[in-house]
């Protein structure tokens, strides 16, 4: 039985009543507020809550969730969604009730209030609001003790203490009606029946129908009993005066008298109240105790125990053919008897020596006790003390046992009562595998020892055995102190058994076999039974919440399908098939009580739960399973967010920085030994994103960036192209001022041939090829002189400047060759190119390709062709060629070539067109004399762009 008091949080000296809600939540009224409890943390309601009075006498839990409070004469309140709410007519109800506590008749989620003594009102409470309904009941001066109000009937009844009689009154129709009764106060009351008590008289009655009773059994007891309970099932509680509560285990559904007598329970704590939850647990109120609870399985098996008086520590336990035999934590023990009776046996009046080991054969039960052992034979009810320090008793053969001890392994005879040293030295263990061959156990090792040869050989190193016991042939089990259970043979160990494997506890005290496969493991956190299977191992833990007295388990004896288990608060005893049909899981679900979000709470869970991502979530959770007595946790997840699961001890999960999104919050209960909630608790919520979190903020600023990264950088590009046009203008300039410049050096370096040709003529005195050659000379240099300023001259008159050239050339070298300009079909003779780029070409050709040539005349073709938007310009001599193959025109002495090439680089720059110069010789591609040059036109951007200018 567990007790909760201050130290758990029930900071309280009194409770008064204890209620459950639809939830399960247990409700306590004390005098220091109003507790909640969910079975691992008690919230109060007190004056910092809002509570006016905060001596809470009881409470009433409504189906909507509210509860309606209850305090010490007046100042009524309800808790709705965690807040407490002060009625605002309690001047009107307390006058009322100003000497009494109100009784209460509860109708879905309508209440009725009335008093104790005859009631001039009846007041309903529902949803906050209060209502009066008169009572218009002619009292005559009678004093009646109020039983209750039925609303369904509208009749109020009524009980004279000192008359034989029930007066139902109904209040529709105001008539009275007289019911024969015996005398007697009111102790309780629930649906049909209620109970009287005179002088120790109990009389149950039941209403058969509205204006008739049944007596369905009395019971007289010597005890004073100031109240009464009928629980869920309908059995009858009764409080008692000098302590303790007496409970009758029979259904008052049955109509008839009780079979056994009741059974007194907490004789010691005065009990005011008794509360049996929907699963059937126990919970007592006590007046200066707090509050004891005791579990279903730990209750049925106490209040159905054949065993009684059963209550001590047991410290070992023991069995033969037919008797069972217990051994206490002081010198006394006990022999079971089949009819269920006890006989305790004083094994040293004078001494508390606990029992270490015990054993029994026929009529002889031997005790070992911490300091002696005492041989107790059964028939005859006589004690013989042997001095000794006892560890252990292990059978031996039919008639004889093993005392182990802190000095030496001792061997007694049964019959002849021999007492034979076999090894000195502190024994713990021992196990006999033949008659001969002996395993003994110290606190580190396990060794083989022969009894005739005295010869000992170390077996298993490392392992404090307490317990050994044979499994099946060959095969045996070690239950140590440390190590859990060690399984081997005759070679060493075949498998360990420890936590990892599902024990609870590493430290086993003593092992039983049930079978070749089964075996129990006592220790101090219950018992586990482990099964050998093929290929695994079951494990089942079995503890107080399944029935048993107490955790600290000694020792256990199988009998048939039943298991007596010895523990530290008295013996357990439990068919094993029904200790067996544990639930796998628990039938519960995780409460969330309310979730908060910054700073606001939400209780309608209904609602749709919203929050930012800065906020804190905070999700307040309770898993109502008593049996578990506090050992709680939560295993959680939240789906959207993480697939892996948490665990935690704290009933409130915190959340921090959700990403925006919506999400599920999934979380199971997790109960003693790890047993789970058969299902999950779902609630969905949903983060929203700050304003700058938001999609159409995300655009916008992306809009922004955009437009600013665009402005950036059109700026930028702007800026670059400014530079760069202003750069290239300059460029521009300085281009024009070199083109300007080259031209200027071009007509110079023409005049200055010019000249040299008709100095040469005077020199000749040939006065009319002077003349001739002066009159082609004015027309070239007036064309001259005008192309010089134009960027670009049309190919008509290129080739008409051309042919006036090498005419006047002619002229001066006598003949000296012949030329032809020839211009294709596809060519229009409107295109233009840079001016005056061809003649140094053809200048060149004249005076480097053939005025030298002897044997033959010399020949010049100029050729003008179009192929694939590029203008091809050849000029071909049949002089004697260049030098080199790799020579260049830049490595001979023509100025007016390299003028040439510097003015194509910067056409290139200054118009983006794109001129390709290409020298070959002839001599070297085509086997013939000569020289070819052709020069491609492209424009870069638009094809023909400077062809039409």
């Amino acid at each position: 039985m567990v007790n909760y008091n201050e130290e758990d949080g029930l900071n309280s000296s009194y409770t008064y009543h204890l209620r459950q809600d639809k939830n399960g939540f247990i409700w306590i009224g004390s005098d220091n507020g109003l507790f909640r409890f969910d079975g691992k943390e008690f919230k109060r309601y007190g004056k910092e809550e809002g509570l006016k009075n905060i001596d809470i006498i009881s409470c009433e839990p409504l189906p909507n969730g509210d509860v309606f409070i209850l305090p010490f004469l007046n100042d009524f309140a309800y808790l709705k969604n965690g807040r407490v709410i002060n009625l605002n007519i309690n001047d009107y109800l307390k006058n009322q009730f100003s000497s009494s506590i109100p009784k209460i008749t509860r109708d879905g989620n309508r209440l009725y209030l009335y008093g104790n003594g005859n009631p001039k009102n009846i007041f309903t409470y529902e949803n906050g609001k209060v209502k009066k309904i008169p009572i218009r009941l002619d009292y005559r001066k009678r004093e009646f003790l109020t039983i209750k109000y039925d609303s369904r009937t509208q009749n109020l009844y009524l009980k004279h203490p000192e008359k034989n009689e029930i007066l139902a009154y109904n209040l529709a129709s105001h008539k009275e009606k007289e019911i024969k009764a015996d005398r007697g106060n009111i102790i309780c009351e629930k649906d049909n029946f209620f109970v009287l008590e005179k002088k120790g008289q109990i009389d149950v009655y039941k209403l058969v129908d509205p204006l008739q009773i049944k007596k369905i059994f009395s019971y007289h007891t010597e005890d004073k009993i100031f109240y009464g309970n009928i629980d869920k099932n309908n059995k009858l509680w009764l409080n008692l005066w000098n302590g303790g509560v007496l409970y009758f285990n029979q259904s008052l559904s049955e109509n008839k008298k009780f079979l056994a007598p009741p059974v007194r329970i907490l004789s010691s704590h005065v009990i005011n109240n008794v509360l049996v939850d929907r699963d059937d647990n126990v919970w007592f109120n006590s007046r200066n105790s707090g509050v004891f609870f005791i579990t279903k399985a730990l209750f049925t098996n106490h209040i159905n125990l054949s065993v009684k008086n059963n209550s001590e520590f047991i410290k070992a336990i023991a069995k033969d053919d037919k008797t069972i035999i217990l051994g206490y934590n002081n010198s006394y023990g006990a022999i079971i008897y089949k009819n269920g009776k006890i006989q305790d046996i004083t094994l040293d009046k004078d001494n508390k020596d606990e029992n270490k080991s015990i054993y029994i054969n026929n009529n002889t039960a031997i005790f070992g006790l911490s300091t002696k052992i005492v041989i107790h034979d059964i028939a005859k009810n006589k004690n013989t003390k042997l001095d000794c320090a006892l560890k252990n008793i292990v059978p031996y053969t039919r008639d004889s046992v093993f005392f182990c001890t802190s000095g030496n392994l001792l061997l007694y005879g049964l019959k002849n009562r021999n007492l034979t040293s076999i090894l000195d030295e502190r024994i713990y263990t021992v196990f006999p595998c033949t008659k001969e061959d002996l395993l003994i156990g110290n606190f580190s090792d396990l060794y083989k020892f022969n009894i005739k040869t005295k010869k000992r050989t170390l077996f298993l190193k490392g392992y404090y055995f307490t317990d050994i016991k044979k499994l099946r042939d060959h095969i045996y089990l070690g239950a140590t102190n440390l190590n859990g259970i060690i399984i081997f043979n005759d070679k060493g160990v075949l498998k360990k058994i420890e936590k990892k494997d599902g024990l609870t506890n590493e430290q086993i005290k003593k092992i039983t076999v049930e079978n070749t496969n089964t075996f129990w493991a006592s220790t101090n956190s219950g018992i586990s039974r482990i099964e050998l299977m093929k290929n695994n191992i079951r494990i089942n833990n079995f503890t107080q919440t399944d029935g048993l007295p107490s955790n600290a388990v000694a020792d256990c004896v199988t009998r048939n399908d039943t298991i007596f288990i010895g523990t530290s608060k008295g013996l357990g005893i439990f068919p094993i098939k029904k200790l067996m049909a544990q639930e796998k899981s628990i039938r519960k679900k995780v409460i969330i009580n309310c979730v908060t979000i910054k700073n606001h709470e939400y209780y309608n869970l209904n609602e749709k739960l919203t929050g930012y991502t800065d906020n804190s979530i905070t999700f307040n959770l309770s898993f109502l399973d008593y049996a578990s007595q506090g050992k709680i946790s939560y295993k959680y997840r939240i789906e959207g967010l993480n697939d892996s699961w948490q665990v935690s001890n704290s009933p409130k999960i915190i959340f921090n920085s959700i990403p925006p999104g919506n999400y599920v919050f999934r979380v199971y209960g997790l109960g003693y030994n790890g047993k789970q909630s058969y299902a999950s608790t779902d609630l969905p919520f949903e983060i929203q994103p700050k304003f700058w979190q938001t999609w159409w903020f995300k655009l916008l600023v992306a809009a922004v960036i955009t437009v600013v990264l665009s402005v950036t950088i059109s700026s930028y590009l702007q800026k670059k192209r400014n530079k760069k046009m202003e750069k290239f203008y300059h460029e521009k300039k300085i281009a024009e001022l070199e083109l300007q410049a080259i031209k200027a050096q071009i007509n110079p370096h023409f005049i200055y041939n010019c000249l040299n040709s008709i100095k040469y003529l005077l020199f000749k005195e040939d006065y009319e090829e002077t003349e001739n050659y002066l009159d082609t000379f004015s027309q070239l240099i007036r064309k001259t002189l005008y192309y010089s300023e134009q960027a670009f001259m049309p190919i008509r008159d290129e080739t008409e400047y051309l042919s006036l050239y090498m005419d006047m050339e002619k002229l001066r070298q006598n003949e000296l060759f012949d030329y032809e300009i020839h211009i294709s079909e596809k060519v229009n003779k409107s295109w233009v190119i840079p001016s005056l780029l061809i003649q140094p070409f053809v200048e060149n050709a004249i005076k480097h390709g053939i005025s030298g040539l002897k044997n033959r005349k010399g020949f010049i073709k100029i050729s003008f062709d179009h192929t694939d938007a590029t203008l091809c310009i050849t000029i071909e001599d049949n002089g004697d060629g260049i030098k080199t193959k790799n020579e260049s025109f830049a490595e001979n002495n023509s100025f007016g070539l390299k003028l040439s090439q510097k003015r194509i680089e910067t056409f290139k720059q200054l118009f983006e067109t794109n001129i390709i110069l290409e020298i070959i010789n002839l001599s070297e591609k085509y086997e013939r004399h000569g020289t070819q040059i052709k020069l491609y036109i492209t424009p870069y951007e638009n094809q023909n762009t400077n062809l039409h200018h």
